[in-house]
């Protein structure tokens, strides 16, 4: 008996999914539906994002998993009416974009890049930067993305330490957990990226404490969640010099509205939530590959724990 797939997303979004989809169902051996309506009592499967407007999966009675389209799963991780298995999109083509992107931003801070393409003033200034074993970046968050960019930074020799929620071990990273290790990290951090979900106990991770551990001058990379930095704290700690420079693709509010004053500070980069994307050729590959899972009865892979909200 065919499953039926119900692709809830924006509209725009299914002329680039449904082939995709069709194919890696066809390849995996799977009979199936695919369409953006059903009848909801006879839905096994849902392929889903917010922008696609469903919010209460009650109806939907025979549902087997939802099966997320995004990395972060902070607007469903809460909704009590879904209980069935969530699984949120790990993507090989996302995960390579954010660590390209991260990568790319830590060598241009360790190599003072900024400096010699925006000032041109006739100076000759002979600065060697130090070598990247002698940088310290620390990667707050040792999820997939985190784990794959603190180890990318590790082959390019930069001292990594890596601090999580709860302990966890990186080849090649110095990895630390608990509060203690926060203040541990933060205090050797002169280059420190965020890569941690968007949860209760991450917002604000960075704040005026915090940023106070951190050796004066540090500078700051958030691809990750707006939530995750006390706005107000930054711009102090920025216009202090506590804080050198920050690099912010997440906000709180996006688009990050015009009279924002991190359009205007001379030592924010504001770059439009471009770290990374799904891939959708990519993302249809692990969405089908937990649908011929949760056919065979093989545990899905990429779960959400609904407690701790990723």
């Amino acid at each position: 008996m065919p499953v039926n797939i119900l692709f809830s997303a924006r509209p725009e979004l299914w002329p680039v999914y449904q082939p995709l989809l069709t194919e890696e169902l066809q390849k995996a051996g799977v009979a199936f539906n695919l369409a953006t309506e059903f009848p909801e009592d006879e839905v096994d499967y849902i392929v889903y994002a917010p922008s696609g407007g469903l919010l209460d999966f009650t109806p939907y009675t025979r549902l087997k998993a939802v099966l997320s389209l995004w990395a972060g799963v902070e607007k469903i991780a809460g909704n009590k009416t879904l209980t069935v298995p969530l699984a949120r999109m790990v993507d090989h083509g996302l995960t390579q974009g954010m660590t390209e992107w991260v990568v790319g931003h830590v060598l241009r801070y360790h190599l003072g890049m900024d400096h010699h393409i925006k000032v041109q003033d006739g100076v000759w200034v002979h600065e060697v930067p130090p070598l990247a074993r002698q940088r310290h970046v620390c990667m707050l968050g040792l999820g997939v993305l985190g784990q794959e960019a603190a180890q990318a930074l590790a082959a390019l020799n930069f001292n990594v330490t890596g601090w999580s929620r709860t302990p966890k071990d990186v080849p090649g990273v110095t990895c630390l957990s608990g509060e203690n290790g926060l203040r541990e990290a933060l205090s050797k951090a002169e280059i420190a990226v965020l890569l941690l979900p968007d949860t209760p106990a991450t917002e604000n991770t960075l704040n005026a404490e915090t940023f106070a551990l951190m050796p004066k001058g540090a500078r700051i990379i958030n691809p990750g969640r707006g939530p995750l930095i006390d706005d107000d704290a930054l711009l102090q700690a920025l216009n202090t010099g506590q804080i050198g420079h920050a690099t912010l693709d997440v906000f709180r509010v996006e688009p990050l509205p015009t009279d924002h004053p991190y359009w205007a500070h001379p030592n924010v980069t504001v770059t439009p939530h471009i770290a990374s994307e799904t891939r959708p050729v990519t993302a249809a590959q692990v969405i089908v590959e937990n649908i011929r899972r949760g056919e065979a009865d093989e545990p899905l892979v990429h779960l959400v724990d609904r407690q701790l909200g990723y």
